[in-house]
């Protein structure tokens, strides 16, 4: 079995607290299954400004650079929300780790167990076997990245700002091998979402997509749709996807809307996977939950830690190449929640558990 040498990067208020549960699920399992596990812990967001003066230090950065995948947090809150926009822990702590590392490919369960249907906005007889569902979402173009991005004063003294969206062919088909490979893992269904009614990189999207997949994997069912209609779908009916590909923008818009309808961000994992290799020969990866930080319940130990564990759990499935294993931690998150053991975001009222004991739950699952 291969040594799992990885960052830790727990970020701020809930985050550290989740972190250490997620850790001590991985370290339960790597002695069941002769594991050997080699991280190290680093600063970032706002503990990074305020022990580094910025929130992404170099020595994180470096730290990153020598490991295998990075195990990532939450980063940001009130504390920090003053500071000028560059220098706040979201936008300089994770924009910056996807540029530095090419993570392209934001995989992002949307995973809602029927036992959880109450937790969800939507009516229980749109969703009554809950949802199932996965959002691919490039990660590294797009309007976030594209130049020119600035803003100025025009001479009749009008002020003017430019985002500039911006897509080559490449990075089309790097995405789409991407969802490829995850739709070959489901049910061969792909959606691939656009708005090329009006959009030039749009049109390119989809003339891209399709030509890709009828080359690369004609075994599939392949679908198009626009965005707009695609958020409705979503909120209507969103088991009709199985696996939806999308560019930047509108992917972390999408990604956030089946968070919403899938109840608690405190259930839901993300991974987000480089164009490099690890020392392993596997895609180097940043493995986070979807929530943020939540100062309100930091430090009381009523935070989910699922989320973290699900993305430990997707870590060793991408980097590591472990499947069984990933899967195993997958299957016990499973049925503790939906055997009745939950934190309080996900209790409806009832009894609910802290922290702590979810994650001693878990471990006695596994």
């Amino acid at each position: 079995m291969p040594t799992l040498k990885f960052a830790v990067l727990a970020g701020d208020y809930i985050g550290p607290e989740v972190m250490t549960e997620a850790l001590r699920v991985l370290e339960h399992v790597a002695k069941q299954e002769n594991l050997t596990l080699a991280y190290t812990k680093a600063d970032v967001g706002g503990a990074g400004i305020d022990n580094h003066g910025k929130a992404l230090p170099d020595s994180t950065v470096r730290l990153c650079e020598q490991s295998d995948a990075i195990l990532f947090g939450s980063v940001g809150g009130p504390k920090w929300e003053k500071l000028p926009p560059h220098e706040q822990p979201e936008r300089a702590a994770l924009l910056p780790l996807r540029k530095h590392f090419t993570l392209f490919a934001n995989i992002r369960p949307g995973l809602l167990y029927r036992e959880l249907t109450d937790a969800s906005p939507l009516k229980t007889e749109r969703i009554p076997d809950g949802i199932d569902i996965l959002c691919i979402r490039e990660l590294t173009g797009g309007v976030y990245f594209g130049k020119p991005k600035e803003t100025t004063t025009l001479p009749d003294g009008d002020i003017q700002a430019v985002d500039t969206m911006v897509y080559r062919k490449s990075e089309i088909e790097r995405i789409t091998a991407t969802a490829i490979t995850a739709a070959r893992g489901r049910k061969k269904r792909l959606c691939s979402i656009d708005k090329a009614n009006v959009l030039e990189t749009s049109v390119l999207w989809r003339k891209t997509v399709t030509a890709y997949v009828a080359q690369h994997a004609p075994d599939l069912e392949l679908s198009h749709m626009y965005v707009d209609n695609a958020a409705m779908q979503l909120a209507r009916n969103p088991n009709q996807f199985d696996v939806f590909v999308t560019e930047n923008m509108f992917g972390d818009i999408l990604s956030d809307e089946m968070a919403v309808i899938c109840g608690s961000l405190g259930m839901l994992s993300s991974a987000s996977l480089g164009a490099g290799k690890n020392s392993l020969g596997l895609p180097f990866g940043l493995y986070e939950p979807a929530g943020g930080t939540a100062p309100d319940i930091a430090g009381k130990g009523l935070a989910n830690p699922c989320a973290q564990i699900l993305s430990a759990a997707l870590m060793l499935r991408y980097s590591f190449g472990l499947e069984k294993i990933a899967a195993r931690i997958e299957a016990a998150v499973k049925q503790v929640v939906t055997s009745g053991t939950r934190t309080a975001d996900i209790a409806f009222g009832g009894s609910s558990v802290g922290t702590k004991a979810m994650a001693d739950a878990v471990i006695k699952a596994l």
